[in-house]
C-alpha cells in the first residue's frame, strides 16, 4: 500500500480507533476482547472509516508497560479477523519491531509508531521490508509512554518541525522514502499539559508543509480540549475541522460517524 492511496481528495481521511487495551484513557476495557473489538471494527466500517488503527498498549500518562508477548496476545487475533470481515487497511499502533512484523503478516498494511522509529531500532527494517506506510508522531518524551508535563516551548512548531526533519534524515539513511511517510505533530499530553501548544499547532499547521508528507491530526477526546472526556467532541469536531482547513489529510479518531457527519456539512 501507497501513503497517496490513503489520501482522499476533497474530505479528509478519517482513521478509527480500536484500543484492545484495559487501560486506554477513554476506551479501556471497551474493546479488549476479540468479539468487542470486531464489532466495533464493523461498526467503524459502516460508520465511514476509512483505515483502522489497531493498539494493544496504552502510551497514555500512568499507563503500563506490557510484555511483546502479551501485546501479540491482544493484537493479531483481532487483526486477522477484521481483515477478514472488513475491507479496510489495517495500521499497527505499536512501537515494538516483533509486534509490527507479526501484524503486518496477519492483515496489517500501515505501522503507527508513537516514538518515530525511536523505541526500537529493528523498526525501521520492518519498514523497509514491507515497504509500508510509516506514521511517525513527535512526542516531547524520549520514551513511548507520555508523562503529565507541563513543558515549555518558545516555538513549539519549529521544534517538530526540526524533530521531523532529522527523522526524515534518518529514515534515509535506511534506505526508505520519505513518500512512505506520513507525519503526526502529536497532541495534548504528548505535546505539554499545557493546553495552548496544542492549538499553537494546529493554527501554524501549514509551517510543516514544507516537510512534504501528509499530516495525521489525532485530537480525539485529548485533555487539551477541556472539561470531561465525554464533553469533548463537539469542541474536538470544530478543532478537527481547523485542523484540515489548515493541511491535515487524516484525522484519528474515537468518533467515526460524528466526523463523517461533521465534514458533510463542509
Amino acid at each position: 500500500m501507497k501513503v497517496k492511496d490513503l489520501i482522499k481528495k476533497g474530505c479528509p481521511t478519517i482513521m478509527g480507533i480500536i484500543n484492545v487495551t484495559p487501560d486506554s484513557f477513554s476506551d479501556g476495557g471497551k474493546f479488549n476482547t476479540l468479539r468487542k473489538a470486531l464489532k466495533q471494527g464493523k461498526k467503524l466500517e459502516k460508520d465511514g472509516a476509512d483505515i483502522i488503527d489497531i493498539g494493544g498498549e496504552s502510551t497514555g500518562p500512568e499507563s503500563k508497560d506490557i510484555s511483546e508477548r502479551e501485546e501479540l496476545k491482544r493484537v493479531i487475533p483481532v487483526i486477522e479477523e477484521i481483515k477478514k470481515q472488513t475491507n479496510l487497511p489495517i495500521s499497527i499502533d505499536t512501537y515494538k519491531s516483533s509486534v509490527a512484523e507479526a501484524a503486518l503478516q496477519s492483515g496489517a498494511s500501515i505501522i503507527n509508531d508513537v516514538t518515530a522509529l525511536r523505541g526500537d531500532s529493528k523498526m525501521v527494517r520492518v519498514a523497509h521490508k514491507h515497504q509500508c506506510p510509516v506514521i511517525m508522531m513527535y512526542s516531547k518524551d524520549n520514551t513511548p509512554r507520555t508523562t503529565v508535563k507541563n513543558k515549555h516551548y518558545k516555538d513549539v512548531i519549529e521544534i517538530i518541525k526540526d524533530f521531523f526533519k532529522e527523522r526524515m534524515n534518518y529514515i534515509k539513511k535506511h534506505s526508505l522514502t520519505t513518500s512512505q511517510i506520513i507525519l503526526d505533530p502529536g497532541m495534548g499530553q504528548f505535546i505539554s499539559a499545557i493546553p495552548k501548544y496544542s492549538y499553537e499547532i494546529i493554527s501554524k499547521l501549514k509551517e510543516l508543509d514544507e516537510l512534504k508528507a501528509p499530516l495525521l491530526l489525532g485530537i480525539s477526546r485529548k485533555s487539551f480540549l477541556g472539561g470531561e472526556v465525554s464533553e469533548r467532541l463537539e469542541k474536538g469536531l470544530l478543532i478537527s475541522g481547523i485542523a484540515y482547513l489548515n493541511g491535515a489529510s487524516i484525522l484519528r479518531t474515537h468518533d467515526v460517524k460524528e466526523t463523517k457527519e461533521f465534514f458533510k456539512k463542509f
